[in-house]
């Protein structure tokens, strides 16, 4: 094997895998990942093994980009066959306790009529007994609260299920991927291996530290052909390094990746929002910072809320080695639709994974990260799992606030009166939004009516709501964001405007506005930098 020191290709891409379906937060906690497998994988499967022509020609229709609809080159219904008879016996457990779930949420439905739940314990799964607790709210409408950690620490959670797959990517024009497996092909490598394996750090530690193949040594297949192909995702040429500069910062830096991607800097503190980082290409239609623009140590990463495109592991696994802290908004409680993301992240191999509420505040060098209250994006679910970020560094201030939707102008009134006026505001318009049923729709144990589906929304705010939040938040300067339209994020959100798109419509007619009243407004593409 040859010793010489070896650089990790800049556009190597890793897909995390769950029983080769591309991994998200909801495929690794165990309650989530069994109703996922249960009521969407394999009912796409069977959907695909019954007709893979009508698979093919939905894929076809831009309008059915996001669906149930596997992206498959040909007929692939024996490949399919085979994935779910292997899934389905790997994933028995899990098939059990998705069915245990809806059964415990009837029995709760029927006999939980404000009467004492104590008896209904009996009542409780076999299998469900001490993962469950039982309760009511306040107008005797009963509930499961699941103990999260108990399951991670049970046969439900079983990282034999965690893949890799290893590939060069050479443009923006992935498929979708949350409705279609991966399968080994020539041009990738697929590796039985948890995300929490050490072995990934030392890999992603290559694309700035030359190495020898043999500290990666785990990792090389034994298959002559997949070892030759290993080898090609390496170079002697050494990465152009562009983001270790942070010494020399004088103010504060900012600097937008694309979507929700904000990293803010001075000399002594690194703070990444929603890491989603593009792979260099050599088209340069839409300019992007990459991996080689990020600082050498990310002090702060911070999330939003529990979505794939604001936690997404193809970007978090790589930059694991260099993350020092990470900064989570406190969960619900172990609600199915809210799971922890803490412990989510803990369970793939992130250190100093720390919870923060409301008003909360973490103190950094040269400032403060607080979390904000986050209304809306969560089609009127009750969950806790989202914060808006308002970060004090050197005396300036921002707000990212996401996809969150101004649902109560009063609420940001209140957070004015004890933050005061907003230099920066960073602030999503995805104002159309899926329905509810597209994110959480497989976490549902009964069907919810189309009505309320469609009135039910996973959008942020409009140009009305976003002016009055702008006004309530005394914001100097306005910036549109996490609209999902660059290229490189399709594969994950499915979204593709055209000018006459109502979140391009609003965001329009929001800067318009905005300037109109002397405060600069402009909607963030590509990439960006702001010197403060």
């Amino acid at each position: 094997m040859s010793e010489k020191r070896l650089y990790l290709k800049k556009n190597l891409v890793m897909e995390p895998l769950v029983n080769q379906w591309y991994a998200w937060t909801m495929l690794l906690t165990p309650h989530t990942l069994a109703m996922i497998y249960s009521n969407w994988h394999r009912k796409i499967m069977e959907s695909y093994i019954k007709s893979p022509r009508m698979h093919a020609n939905a894929v076809k229709n831009p309008k059915m980009i996001g669906g149930p609809f596997m992206d498959l080159p040909g007929d692939q219904s024996d490949k399919v066959k085979e994935l779910m008879a292997k899934t389905g016996e790997a994933s028995a457990d899990l098939t059990e306790m998705a069915a245990a779930i809806k059964e415990l949420d009837t029995m709760l439905a029927t006999e939980a009529k404000g009467n004492s739940l104590r008896p209904l314990y009996d009542k409780v799964p076999e299998l469900l007994k001490g993962f469950v607790e039982l309760g009511y709210d306040l107008n005797n409408n009963p509930s499961i609260r699941f103990i999260e950690a108990l399951l991670y620490h049970s046969k439900y959670y079983n990282t034999s299920l965690q893949s890799i797959q290893l590939a060069l990517v050479n443009g923006d024009d992935r498929p979708f991927v949350l409705s279609t497996p991966r399968f080994p092909a020539e041009d990738n490598i697929h590796l039985n291996i948890p995300f929490a394996s050490e072995s990934l750090d030392r890999l992603f530690s290559m694309r700035e530290t030359a190495q020898p193949l043999s500290y990666v040594e785990d990792l090389i297949p034994e298959d002559p052909k997949k070892r030759a192909l290993f080898e090609t995702f390496f170079t002697e040429e050494a990465p152009a390094v562009r983001g270790h500069d942070r010494a020399n910062i004088e103010g504060i830096r900012v600097r937008y990746y694309g979507h929700a991607t904000i990293v803010i800097e001075s000399a002594n503190c690194t703070i990444m929002c929603d890491p989603v980082v593009s792979y260099p290409i050599d088209d340069t239609t839409v300019p992007r910072y990459t991996y080689e623009d990020l600082p050498e140590v990310i002090d702060y990463v911070v999330i939003t809320h529990n979505h794939q495109d604001h936690i997404l592991f193809e970007t978090l696994i790589p930059l694991r080695h260099k993350i020092k802290n990470f900064l989570v908004p406190r969960c619900n409680g172990g609600t199915l639709q809210d799971p922890s993301i803490k412990r989510t992240l803990e369970s793939v191999g992130f250190k100093n994974v720390i919870e923060v509420d409301e008003l909360e505040s973490i103190e950094v060098p040269d400032g403060t990260i607080t979390g904000l209250p986050f209304f809306g994006e969560h089609g009127d679910l009750h969950i806790r799992s989202k914060l808006a970020w308002h970060v004090q560094l050197k005396g300036r201030t921002a707000v990212c606030a996401a996809d969150s939707n101004n649902l109560s102008p009063e609420m940001y009134a209140k957070v004015r009166e004890i933050f005061g006026p907003v230099d920066r505001l960073f602030l999503g318009m995805e104002c159309a939004g899926a329905p509810m049923s597209w994110l959480y729709g497989p976490l549902l144990t009964k069907p919810l009516e189309r009505r309320q589906d469609q009135e039910r929304r996973l959008d942020g705010t409009d140009c009305e709501l976003g002016l009055v939040l702008i006004e309530m938040m005394e914001a100097r300067q306005v910036y549109i964001y996490a609209m999902g339209m660059e290229p490189w994020l399709t594969f994950v959100s499915s979204i593709s405007y055209t000018e006459k798109s109502k979140p391009i419509v609003e965001s329009n007619a929001l800067i318009e506005a905005c300037n109109k009243k002397g405060i600069v407004a402009k909607r963030l593409f590509g990439q960006d930098e702001m010197l403060w």
